[in-house]
């Protein structure tokens, strides 16, 4: 039965064949240099519209007074540790005299660059972003 189906398959009409695939192209030095196989540029985004992206939090292409303020004003409300609304000298030097005393690991009243490197701001939120990059490579050059 098996061989009987085989033979009836064998002779079956066959369909049109399938076109030859295309031969491949050499490519030589010349295509390579050529404009047709680099890559589209990205429309690179000037500083300032990187900067006004990062400030426009929720992002409908405004600023509002919150989202540029906000970050300073949580800063702020550590710094006030009585809750007035305003800074006096002792409370922004104790928050800068406690930052110092926890980093003299050995209370030696002076820091070593080990010690100095841990008052280092935090490594920014989103690895990939250099928005904090720039900020931080600065502010350490400074000090």
């Amino acid at each position: 039965m098996t061989g009987a189906f085989l033979i009836w398959q064998s002779h079956a009409e066959q369909g049109p064949e399938l076109p030859a695939a295309p031969k491949p192209q050499a490519y030589n030095a010349s295509m390579l240099a050529s404009n047709s196989l680099r890559a589209p540029e990205a429309s690179p985004k000037s500083r300032e519209e990187r900067r006004f992206s990062r400030a426009d939090k929720n992002k409908d292409g405004k600023i509002e007074a919150e989202e540029l303020l906000g970050a300073r004003r949580k800063a702020f409300a550590k710094l006030d540790s009585n809750g007035n609304g305003a800074l006096s000298f002792e409370e922004w030097a104790t928050k800068t005299i406690g930052k110092f005393q926890g980093a003299d690991v050995n209370h030696d009243g002076v820091l070593t660059a080990a010690e100095y490197a841990t008052t280092a701001p935090p490594p920014p939120k989103h690895p990939s972003c250099s928005c904090r990059r720039e900020t931080t490579t600065v502010a350490s050059a400074d000090d």
